[in-house]
């Protein structure tokens, strides 16, 4: 039972079991873990384990540089990088292999080992950390199926609203340009920069609260220009202009069957009225039907929220994800205080904002 463990994990072996796991999502990719690593504040800490089966796990984990050993925590991925987890052989583990990954990872993080599931990752994961002492926080990302292609997508899962909003911003004119090259992340840039403005005016805080508020759910230019480059062509920025202004970007990343709609920022006031970003999903969906990918990931939203109702108009449905964490705080502690000291390791750590 006892596997061979190797940490970091090879890049060439990281790949291999990728390429078997047809569930794998972007964030499991070699390119995340580049961007991730570029970033320069993480250290790669992810491991390879090799079973007497012949099946093969993969955990990606980074650790803040320069932490102290008493003070470690590891993750897969920090908070703003988002979702990590195991990858295996055909996508398939047992109990006995899910619970020797848990407890040696477990093992890794002094304070705390925390990783964040794909979604509907095979169950056994799941059971086996609750097992082996891991809290497990559940949670959802709504994806996309793209089973059919585009024209199947397009009559049975777009719903009526979605349709028309497509139309209707082609009728008013809406261009829409897509770059592989990075040439208009900048745009990007700007969009979300006049969403930082808009957010400070309406709060009555000052722009530089906001900014720093909204970088520690969503992406600053570095972390941007680090994934445009990890990706490359698998990076697509899309942008909608109407009258030769961008009211609206959204950027894809792809990796295997998975395209990941990851960000977004627009001119509220602009791409509203106009119904800038149903076009822009709209063409970033053929375009990932058009390269054979399975699903377009949409990502996390309160299912009561407007954000919600908006995936779900374009035919996302939710799918369960789990947080799982494996702590090494006091026992006798209270959760409110097991709260506020892991609040303050994450800030100590840089693992809990970006």
């Amino acid at each position: 039972m006892t596997p061979r463990v190797t940490s970091p994990a090879p890049a060439t072996v990281w790949r291999s079991v990728l390429e078997t796991d047809e569930g794998a999502v972007v964030g499991q990719s070699p390119a995340w873990r580049e961007a991730v690593l570029a970033d320069g504040r993480f250290t790669d800490a992810s491991v390879h384990y090799a079973f007497p089966s012949g099946r093969e796990v993969v955990l990606p984990l980074v650790r803040r540089r320069r932490s102290a050993a008493a003070a470690r925590v590891v993750s897969s991925w920090p908070q703003v990088w988002g979702t990590g987890g195991p990858i295996s052989t055909d996508g398939r583990i047992t109990n006995d292999e899910a619970e020797f990954v848990w407890r040696d990872a477990a093992r890794r993080g002094t304070l705390m080992t925390e990783v964040t599931l794909r979604p509907a990752a095979d169950p056994t994961w799941v059971s086996a950390a609750s097992r082996v002492g891991y809290a497990v926080e559940a949670g959802g990302s709504y994806l996309l199926d793209l089973a059919g292609g585009f024209d199947e997508v397009w009559s049975r899962r777009f719903r009526g609203t979605a349709r028309t909003a497509m139309r209707k911003a082609e009728k008013l004119g809406v261009e829409v340009e897509v770059d592989r090259t990075g040439r208009l992340a900048h745009v990007y840039d700007e969009l979300h920069e006049r969403s930082v403005r808009r957010r400070a005016a309406t709060e009555g805080e000052p722009v530089w609260l906001s900014r720093w508020r909204m970088s520690r759910v969503s992406s600053t230019p570095a972390q941007v220009a680090l994934v445009a480059a990890a990706f490359g062509k698998d990076c697509a920025t899309w942008v909608a202009r109407r009258d030769g202004e961008p009211v609206a970007a959204v950027i894809v990343l792809s990796a295997g069957g998975h395209a990941k709609y990851w960000r977004g920022a627009m001119d509220k006031d602009l791409a509203t009225p106009s119904r800038a970003n149903d076009l822009l999903h709209r063409l970033a969906i053929e375009d990932a039907c058009d390269q054979g990918r399975r699903w377009y990931d949409m990502g996390g939203a309160h299912p009561d929220s407007a954000l919600a109702a908006f995936k779900t108009k374009l035919g996302a449905t939710l799918h369960h994800t789990h947080e799982l964490r494996a702590r090494r705080l006091p026992a006798r502690l209270g959760h409110e205080a097991r709260s506020r000291v892991e609040t303050l390791v994450k800030r100590v750590t840089g693992l809990g904002e970006m």
